[in-house]
């Protein structure tokens, strides 16, 4: 788990960096059969900003531990991009496009910490 909590720190870093919104993390370690251990989500005002935040992510969590995402998807539209790094999965969302996904509610019954309480 030591692991998993430095690629948890340095995600958040990376997202608190360029001022990202509302960080929650989703916590699946207890539920079975779950695609990834946890999904760390936040928001932002705009496109620029969704880009941003995932390129500090990117680049923080490069820098500190050496890894790179799986895969990266939206970054065409930026409105919701998401990172996976195989058992951490960033969701990084323009404000409105996380109220309409709402992936807080949809995981219900995971463990939710949430980081800002703006939420």
């Amino acid at each position: 788990m030591q692991s998993k909590d430095k690629t948890l720190t340095n995600i958040i870093k990376g997202i608190e960096n360029v001022k990202g919104e509302n960080i929650s993390i989703i916590d699946f370690t207890e539920i079975e059969n779950t695609i990834c251990k946890y999904f760390v989500i936040c928001d932002c005002q705009s496109n620029t900003q969704v880009n941003a935040i995932s390129s500090s992510v990117k680049r923080v969590v490069s820098k500190n531990l050496k890894e790179k995402p799986l895969s990266i998807e939206g970054l065409e539209n930026k409105n919701w991009v998401l990172l996976d790094y195989i058992d951490i999965v960033v969701h990084i969302f323009k404000r409105e496009f996380r109220e309409i996904y709402d992936l807080e509610e949809l995981w219900g019954e995971a463990k939710i910490i949430r980081l800002d309480k703006n939420l």
